[in-house]
């Protein structure tokens, strides 16, 4: 019942997991698009349009130049006068405080009233004509401003500013105007310029009121565009007037991308766009290689991938960071191809490109020459073990955009002159980051638990550090596991397996005998340990190499498919010599086979089944009497089909075909190896 319950609720686990990875790579994408209608076409006048045709696709006006506009606004703010409001307070009040000092203690200074009445009418005149700030006065100067409009009442006058009174100017008009009947020293002793302040203030409303309205007769459009009319084709001079289209129709965009609506429409189309580009991916995973969902590495490289380079594009376009086509696309069907496999490689690449195009204007070109370079990367890097093979993919890349785009250069332009020398070196910037795909793997790898070629042939050079301790202390399981590489690798290379996976794996499967190399007869020199034991202890050492394998990868930091191979190179089976002799001296006794078996697994990959039957094939050669074609043969199906029959290769893809085909590469091998020499001569004296 219970095992019932859990068949049921697995696809539902299985659906929730899948539909969280949907919408947690929707959402990290969407967020970093764009979410208005931007103008992404980068132009300046006197070069050549670089993209493809560009045609009005809705109506909108010409707008004049910033400095056109200026020099109209200038011209007509000649016509423009600000207002000023007239305080009759003010200088009632300073008349009427002149007065009462006069009367309370300047009679004293000046006891002729004559004085007293010509102040008095300075001073009338001054405050009718307007006292200003002196700051005010000096923005109007700066402004060349000639006239003011005076406030006083409901009643406006133009006042010429030259006219305009500071409290200075007063004093100086009180003090010096008619100094042939009145004494300059004693209007002095008055102390006057305590009668001076200013009576007009700046009406901003009406002011701003006016300069609209004078403004509102400049137009900020020289023309029409309508829609479908062209604008531009690749290659075409941008001219003056060209320019100010291209830079009105980048004002309209963003005024188009501000409304809600349009924010709220644009959000939706992108969600609706990368939901089904995803979901398509996810798809294909599912019907063509659902076991990447199995794999937590695969499944995370893969959405990682996918997600990185949509989000550097839009970053970039949002920005106007330099070119798009410097961002190295390739990298991702190369980095898939070399930890996964071709067709994903392709389909994850298809992917990325179109969600990244939703970023541009010119999305065509742009699908166009990364799907094409992205078919040339994966076709060059089948595998990647040295740097030279990335150096040339990198070149590879570099050549195919630039004969792409030329091509496509020459069909939009008139001449030679007019091709577009900015985006190859873009190409170039391309191809040197896509030298660095060769550091990011070490840091993929180590993220996602992947292995690639370049690692395993570090591994698998004898001069490292497990290498060169195993042929010190154990020289002829050193030996053994050099001669199963080279016969693994021919096997693995014949059916299409990793050769260079299963060459590692060969070479490290048998490490646990280092612990105790003296208990396996390659390394035995006439004395065997094994002679001072019972047969089950002797099992027990022997089956301990497996263990003790895996203890020494673990402190040496191996990569798991190497531990697999550790595990799995005698799976489940019997240590048969220690077995049927136990069984032989005890033949009325049950025989616990558990005693004498390997922990296993049993292979569960072609390669691993490879260094299986290579194992037991290369071991069991060194006990011929003799090295014929029949013996050998004899002795490969023997053992092969013993294990075939025992069922260890049930959990793994390999069929009966590639088991024959390795069975007669292991034939070949072997009787080249053992091939019988000719004895030289000696010389007769």
């Amino acid at each position: 019942m219970k095992s019932f319950q859990a068949e049921r609720q697995f696809p539902y686990k299985k659906l929730l997991y899948q539909c969280a990875i949907f919408l947690a790579a929707v959402a990290v994408i969407v967020y970093f698009l764009p979410k208005e209608g931007t103008f992404n076409y980068q132009f300046d006048i006197n070069k050549p349009w670089k993209y493809g045709l560009l045609q009005a696709s809705f109506d909108f006006p010409i707008y004049k130049g910033d400095e056109e506009v200026r020099r109209e606004q200038d011209s007509i703010m000649t016509n423009y006068h600000p207002y000023f409001l007239l305080s009759e307070n003010t200088g009632e009040k300073a008349i009427s405080q002149f007065k009462s000092d006069y009367n309370r203690s300047l009679r004293k200074i000046i006891p002729d009233p004559t004085y007293s009445h010509h102040i008095e009418r300075i001073l009338k005149n001054v405050y009718e004509k307007g006292i200003i700030p002196v700051e005010q006065l000096g923005n109007l100067r700066k402004d060349s401003m000639r006239s003011i409009h005076i406030i006083n009442k409901n009643t406006s006058i133009l006042q010429s500013v030259s006219e305009l009174y500071t409290t200075k100017r007063a004093y100086e008009e009180l003090i010096y105007s008619d100094t042939l009947h009145y004494n300059k020293t004693l209007l002095q002793r008055c102390n006057l310029n305590n009668y001076l302040t200013p009576n007009l203030m700046y009406d901003s409303e009406k002011s701003e009121a006016a300069k609209k309205d004078i403004l509102s007769g400049v137009s900020w459009a020289k023309g029409f565009v309508m829609n479908g009319q062209k604008i531009i084709d690749r290659g075409e001079i941008i001219d003056q007037r060209t320019f100010d289209i291209l830079r009105s129709l980048q004002k309209e965009w963003d005024k188009r991308g501000e409304t809600i609506t349009e924010k709220r429409l644009t959000l939706f189309g992108q969600i609706l766009f990368v939901s089904i580009l995803i979901g398509c991916f996810m798809t294909y995973l599912a019907l063509f290689r659902r076991d990447y969902y199995q794999k937590k590495g695969s499944l995370g490289l893969l959405f990682f991938l996918i997600i990185f380079f949509p989000v550097i594009s839009a970053i970039m376009v949002a920005h106007a960071f330099m070119s798009v086509y410097i961002v190295p696309f390739t990298m991702l069907p190369m980095i898939i191809r070399i930890f996964l496999d071709s067709r994903t490689a392709f389909m994850a690449h298809i992917v990325s490109i179109l969600l990244c195009s939703i970023c541009l204007r010119t999305p065509h070109e742009f699908i166009l020459l990364q799907t094409i370079t992205g078919m040339a990367s994966i076709y060059s890097l089948r595998e990647l073990s040295q740097r030279s093979q990335l150096l040339r993919s990198a070149l590879i890349v570099v050549i195919t955009y630039t004969i792409l785009y030329f091509a496509l250069d020459l069909i939009h332009v008139n001449n030679i002159a007019q091709l577009n020398t900015y985006m190859y070196v873009n190409f170039i910037i391309n191809g040197i980051l896509l030298l660095f795909t060769y550091p990011l793997l070490f840091i993929l790898e180590k993220t996602f638990g992947f292995t690639s070629n370049v690692t395993l042939v570090e591994l698998s050079n004898i001069n490292n550090k497990l290498m060169r301790e195993m042929s010190e202390v154990a020289p002829g399981t050193f030996q053994h596991s050099l001669q199963l590489a080279n016969l693994t690798a021919a096997a693995a290379n014949r059916i299409g397996a990793n050769s260079q996976l299963v060459r590692t794996g060969a070479m490290y499967h048998d490490i646990g005998k280092m612990l105790n190399p003296a208990f396996f007869t390659e390394n035995q020199t006439g004395v065997n340990p094994h002679d001072q034991l019972n047969y089950k202890q002797s099992a027990q050492i022997v089956i301990n190499h497996v263990t003790d394998g895996m203890k020494l990868a673990e402190k040496n930091d191996l990569p798991q498919v190497i531990k697999d191979f550790i595990r799995t190179h005698h799976g489940q089976g019997l240590t048969k010599y220690f077995y049927i002799s136990y069984q032989n001296e005890h033949p009325d006794e049950e025989v616990d086979k558990e005693a004498f078996r390997y922990p296993g697994p049993n292979p569960f990959t072609k390669e691993q089944a490879i260094l299986m039957m290579a194992d037991s094939v290369e071991a069991a050669s060194r006990s011929l009497k003799e090295y014929t074609e029949e013996s050998i043969s004899g002795l490969v199906d023997k053992i092969i089909d013993s294990q075939v029959q025992e069922g260890y290769f049930k959990e793994c893809p390999i069929t009966f075909k590639d088991i024959a085909t390795v069975k007669s590469v292991f034939k070949e091998k072997l009787k080249t190896m053992y091939h019988t020499r000719i004895s030289y001569p000696e010389l007769k004296k």
